[in-house]
C-alpha cells in the first residue's frame, strides 16, 4: 500500500477557535494517523495513512475550518512515513518566537446560549459559559501560546466534568482556555460601594436586576472592563448617572434584550441588524423611531442611538431578567481609561455606582465596545476594539520591527509581526496621567506577548502630542509621520490600495509640514510618500483649543478672514454668537495683535464655524458636537443645491459659500436646508479637486467622514463623475486610523 507523511504548518488566528479538534475530526475521519499541536507561530500537523486520503486533508480541512479561524499562511511538505499510530493532540511546543494571531473577544454563541437557558443543563444560568467557538480571548491572555496555563483563568482549577470536556477532541469545549462551571470557575458577588458583600452568586444577579427595576446605578463588571448601567426609560437615573459621571451632553450607549426590542425603538435596515448581531458585537448607531420608551436624556437631541445586543453571558441573563434596555455606558470618569479590576472599581466609581457587580476572574488588559455605523451601504468602525482588535489588517513587504505611536486622541498604537500590521484597541484620549499610565502599560505589554522589540518608532509630527513624547523616550530609528498624511496611509492600507491616490484628509487638527494647523487637506499619496495639491483656505482661530469647545470662535474666525477688523462692528454679533462684550473686546485685541491666534485649514474648525454662524450651536459640550448637529440639521432637509466657491492654485476658497449661508439666514431659509447646501458644497470642493489632479482613485479619510451626509455625499457625487471613491471600513476614520497609517509610512520611508 502506497503511504506517505504530510507535515502542515498553519499561521493565522488558529487557536483559541476550535481547530485542533477540527484538525483531529478531519484527520481520523479520512483514517490518518499523527498528532495536531499549538506553537508559537500557529498550529503543526502532521498526517499519515494512505497517499489518497492524505492528500485530501488540507483541502477538506480548508473547507471546515472553524468559522473565526483566519488562516494567513498554509505550508506542507512530504515526508517519509514514520509509522504514527492513532491521532493525538499534543502538548503545546512553546519553542521560538511567539507570531500566532490573537483572537479577539467573541460574543457568546448560539450553542452556549442554549445552554445558558435550559434547565436541564448543568450550565444553566452560569454567566461565564464558553466554548472553543465563544468567549474571552484577547482579555485573558498573559503570553502566548494561547493555553490555559497562560491565561488569568490559570487560577480556576478544572472539575471532572470540566476537565473530561477540556481532553475531549470531538467535545465543542475540547481545549476552549476558559472552559469552567458553576463548580469550578469565576463566580459572582454584588458589592455596595464600601466594598461590602451584599449577595453573592444567583442572589447577587437577582438583587442587581432588582436594584436597575428600583432605578439604581450599578457598575457591572464584564469582559474587558466595567460598563455603569441603569435603566434606560428612567430619566432620573440617567441624569443621576450624567451628573455623577461628569458628562452632561455626550450620548450613553444602550443595551436592549433582544432584536426584537431595538425594533420597537429604532429604524432597523437588514445590514444593521446583521451587523448588530455578529460575533464582533459592536455598539451600532440606529436612528431612533421617536419611541417615547427611552428617556430624551440618553441622546439630547441626537436623532441616532447606540445600541448593543449582549454579548456575554451576563449580560444575557441580566437582560432576559429585565426585559427593557439599559444604559451600557463605560466604566470610567471622564478621560480616564475603563476600570477593570473590582477594587480599583470601589475607588474610580464609588462616587458613581450605588452597587457593584464583581466577578473574580482577571482582566488582563481593558477593551472598550466597538463603535460602528453603516455608510455607503457597508459597515464603517468609529471605535475598534473589543471583537475586532488585535486582529491583523494588512502585510506589509517591510520586515522592519516597527512600533507607530499614534496620535493624542482616539488613541490606539500600532506594530508590526512577521510583516503583519496589527493595530491595538481604542485607549481612548491622552488627557489625564490615568489615560496615558494605561498608553504606557499596554503599549509595552500586547507587543511584549510576541517578544516584539522595535528598531524603529514612528510618531506624529506635532512636539506636544504625549504620544509624540512618549515615543522619544525610546531607542532606534525615529520617523515622523505628517498626522493628514497618516490618515490617508491608513485608508489606503484599509481598503488594500497600492500606487497612487488623492487622499481628502479632513479633521480639527493635526500639524502641517510648514509649522501651520492642517485640517482640510488635499494630498497626493503614494508609497509613503505625498505632496499637498490643494487645503481649504485658512482662517484664524483665536484662543488655541479653547476653538475646538467654542464653536463661536470659529465662526468669529471664518467672518474675520473675510471682513478683517470690521467684523467686530456688526451689530448682532455678541447676540448671535453668544460673546459678553467684554470677552468680544479681548478677542479683537488677540487678532489685531496676533498673540494667541493661530491660522488653520481645518475642515473640522469649518463645520464649527457654520454651526455657530447659522445659531445652531455657540458652545460645545463634547468634541464635534456642533459638528455633528450641522450633521443632524442636514438629514432634516432635501435639498439639491449648494453654494459658490473658488478653487484656484492650492487654495479652495470657502469665502463665496458663507455669504450665500449669511443671505440664505437673513432670509429666514431653514436651517436644515443651509447645513445641506453647506454639506453639497463640501462634496463639490472633493470633485472639484479630483478633476483637477485626474487620479481616479480617491480616498476621503479623517474624522469628518465619520459624517454619514458628507461621506455618502462625497461617495455619489465622485462616482457620478467618473472616479472611485473609498472609503474606511475595518479601520475608523478618526484618529483611531493614525497608528496604522503612521507604520505603513515608516515601513515605506527610506532608511539611513
Amino acid at each position: 500500500m502506497n503511504t506517505t507523511r504530510l507535515r502542515v504548518y498553519v499561521r493565522g488566528a488558529v487557536q483559541g477557535v476550535g481547530f485542533r479538534p477540527t484538525v483531529h475530526r478531519v484527520a481520523t475521519g479520512l483514517g490518518l494517523h499523527g498528532f495536531v499541536t499549538n506553537s508559537t507561530s500557529g498550529v503543526e500537523i502532521e498526517v499519515e495513512g494512505r497517499t489518497d486520503q492524505v492528500d485530501r486533508f488540507v483541502p477538506t480541512l480548508l473547507d471546515q475550518k472553524p468559522p473565526r479561524a483566519i488562516i494567513q499562511g498554509l505550508e506542507f511538505r512530504r515526508l517519509d512515513p514514520v509509522g504514527h499510530k492513532g491521532f493525538e493532540v499534543r502538548e503545546t511546543d512553546v519553542r521560538g518566537p511567539a507570531t500566532t494571531l490573537i483572537l479577539p473577544d467573541i460574543a457568546t454563541c448560539a450553542d452556549c446560549l442554549r445552554e445558558l437557558f435550559d434547565p436541564s443543563d448543568r450550565r444553566c444560568g452560569y454567566p461565564f459559559i464558553n466554548c472553543t467557538n465563544c468567549g474571552p480571548r484577547f482579555t485573558i491572555i498573559e503570553s502566548l501560546p494561547y493555553d490555559r496555563e497562560r491565561t488569568t483563568m490559570a487560577r480556576f482549577v478544572m472539575c471532572p466534568d470540566c476537565r473530561s470536556e477540556y481532553e475531549n477532541p470531538r467535545d465543542r469545549r475540547f481545549h476552549a482556555q476558559p472552559n469552567a462551571c458553576p463548580v469550578c470557575g469565576p463566580q459572582l458577588k454584588l458589592w455596595d460601594p464600601s466594598g461590602g458583600v451584599f449577595a453573592t452568586r444567583e442572589d447577587a444577579l437577582t438583587a442587581a436586576t432588582d436594584a436597575l427595576r428600583a432605578g439604581r446605578i450599578v457598575a457591572v463588571k464584564g469582559i474587558g472592563g466595567f460598563h455603569l448601567m441603569c435603566d434606560a426609560r428612567n430619566d432620573a437615573a440617567v441624569r443621576a448617572l450624567r451628573g455623577r459621571k461628569h458628562r452632561e451632553e455626550k450620548p450613553f450607549a444602550l443595551m436592549f434584550p433582544d432584536l426584537a426590542s431595538v425594533r420597537g425603538v429604532c429604524a432597523l435596515s437588514a445590514l444593521e441588524e446583521q451587523l448588530l448581531s455578529t460575533p464582533e458585537a459592536p455598539i451600532v448607531l440606529l436612528l431612533r423611531r421617536g419611541s417615547a420608551t427611552i428617556c430624551s436624556s440618553i441622546a439630547p437631541g441626537n436623532p441616532y442611538l447606540g445600541v448593543v445586543l449582549p454579548y456575554a453571558p451576563l449580560h444575557h441573563l441580566l437582560m432576559s431578567a429585565l426585559g427593557f434596555p439599559v444604559v451600557a455606558t463605560s466604566g470610567n470618569l471622564t478621560d480616564e481609561p475603563i476600570v477593570t479590576d473590582e477594587h480599583d472599581a470601589l475607588d474610580r466609581l464609588g462616587e458613581v455606582a450605588d452597587l457593584f457587580l464583581v466577578h473574580d476572574r482577571p482582566i488582563a488588559r481593558y477593551a472598550d465596545d466597538s463603535i460602528a455605523r453603516i455608510v455607503g451601504g457597508r459597515p464603517m468602525l468609529l471605535r475598534r476594539a473589543r471583537g475586532y482588535a488585535p486582529l491583523p489588517l494588512a502585510r506589509t513587504a517591510s520586515r522592519e520591527a516597527i512600533l507607530a505611536v499614534g496620535a493624542h486622541l482616539k488613541s490606539t498604537f500600532a506594530f508590526s509581526v512577521e510583516g503583519q500590521l496589527v493595530l491595538s484597541h481604542d485607549l481612548g484620549d491622552l488627557e489625564t496621567p490615568q489615560a496615558l499610565a494605561g498608553f504606557h502599560d499596554v503599549v509595552k505589554r500586547l507587543p511584549g506577548l510576541y517578544g516584539f522589540k522595535p528598531t524603529t518608532i514612528a510618531h506624529d509630527l506635532h512636539p506636544d502630542y504625549a504620544s509624540t513624547q512618549f515615543a522619544e523616550t525610546l531607542p532606534g530609528r525615529h520617523v515622523a509621520v505628517q498626522h493628514h498624511a497618516a490618515h490617508v496611509f491608513a485608508c489606503m492600507a484599509d481598503n488594500e490600495l497600492e500606487g497612487e491616490v488623492l487622499g481628502v484628509s479632513w479633521d480639527g487638527t493635526g500639524l502641517g509640514t510648514d509649522g501651520t494647523i492642517w485640517g482640510g487637506e488635499f494630498l497626493r499619496v503614494r508609497e509613503g510618500a505625498f505632496r499637498r495639491v490643494a487645503h481649504l483656505r485658512t482662517f484664524p482661530l483665536a484662543g488655541g483649543d479653547s476653538a475646538a469647545r467654542e464653536p463661536r470662535r470659529s465662526g468669529l474666525g471664518l467672518l474675520h478672514e473675510m471682513e478683517g477688523d470690521a467684523a467686530f462692528t456688526r451689530p448682532d454679533l455678541a447676540v448671535r454668537l453668544g460673546f459678553e462684550p467684554a470677552e468680544l473686546s479681548v478677542l479683537r485685541g488677540m487678532f489685531r495683535s496676533g498673540t494667541g491666534v493661530a491660522r488653520t485649514s481645518s475642515a473640522g474648525r469649518l463645520f464649527d464655524g457654520v454651526a455657530g454662524l447659522i445659531g445652531l450651536r455657540s458652545r460645545a459640550a463634547f468634541e464635534g458636537q456642533a459638528a455633528m448637529e450641522l450633521e443632524f440639521a442636514a438629514m432634516e432637509a432635501e435639498d439639491e443645491a449648494s453654494y459658490p466657491f473658488t478653487f484656484a492654485g492650492e487654495v479652495v476658497d470657502w469665502a463665496p459659500m458663507i455669504q450665500a449661508i449669511e443671505t440664505d439666514r437673513t432670509a429666514s431659509l431653514p436651517v436644515g436646508r443651509i447645513a445641506r447646501r453647506f454639506h453639497n458644497t463640501l462634496a463639490e470642493m472633493i470633485v472639484a479637486v479630483a478633476r483637477r489632479e485626474g487620479l481616479p482613485r480617491v480616498c476621503l479619510t479623517g474624522g469628518c467622514f465619520q459624517n454619514v451626509v458628507l461621506a455618502e455625499r462625497g461617495i455619489h457625487r465622485l462616482t457620478a463623475t467618473g472616479f472611485a471613491p473609498y472609503w474606511h471600513q475595518r479601520v475608523p476614520p478618526n484618529d483611531g486610523g493614525i497608528a496604522l497609517g503612521q507604520l505603513v509610512a515608516a515601513g515605506a520611508a527610506p532608511q539611513g
